[in-house]
């Protein structure tokens, strides 16, 4: 009887062992769960906007050599242009907003100056966007603001060259989420770069 009662004491202990491991799996498959949902949720959140940041929404996507921009946000955001698309790179003369709007759709970042920016300034900004594949870089006049970022449907103004949101708006936007054509090319098209 002895051995009975103590067989049934094993029994009923390796019972509660067994209970207690398949409560601390549960428990341990429940966190790492909880702890993978949290990290998706995260990973889908939008990055916090860039200050100043302007959208543009509806934007057309067709081709016309004949487009006219007059009347428009300048340099445009978007919407028809050139069948022939500008190829990336530093430019020192204005290119055809026409041909950089076809960029904007590959994923270019269209970085524009005013002219008469200081020489230094654009120097920076040479800088900061040299060796970067997907940046068109040139004067624009009568821009509104000394410096204009551009990327499809997307436009910050800044007062300098040396603003932080300059390359953090370039490595947002460069072949960024707005853009309609990832993976398209920026080199091919027209235009030739000096960097």
């Amino acid at each position: 009887m002895a051995k009975r009662i103590n067989k049934t004491r094993r029994n009923v202990a390796q019972k509660e062992d067994h209970s207690r491991r398949n409560i601390l799996i549960g428990a341990a498959i429940v966190l790492v769960l909880g702890a993978l949902s949290f990290l998706l949720y995260l990973s889908l959140q939008e990055p916090e906007l860039i200050s100043g940041l302007e959208r543009f929404v509806g934007l057309e996507r067709a081709h016309d050599e004949q487009v006219d921009y007059s009347g428009q946000e300048l340099p445009p955001v978007g919407g028809i242009h050139s069948g022939i698309w500008q190829n990336c790179g530093i430019y020192e003369e204005p290119v055809d907003a026409k041909n950089a709007v076809h960029s904007m759709e590959h994923g270019a970042v269209w970085v524009t100056y005013r002219p008469e920016l200081e020489a230094g300034d654009i120097e920076e900004l040479q800088d900061t966007v040299r060796g970067e594949n997907y940046v068109l870089l040139s004067p624009y006049p009568e821009l509104k603001s000394p410096v204009v970022l551009t990327a499809w449907g997307i436009q910050l103004e800044v007062d300098s060259a040396d603003d932080s949101r300059i390359p953090e708006f370039v490595n947002r936007y460069q072949q960024g989420p707005q853009t309609p054509e990832f993976g398209a090319s920026c080199s091919g098209g027209t235009g030739e770069p000096i960097n």
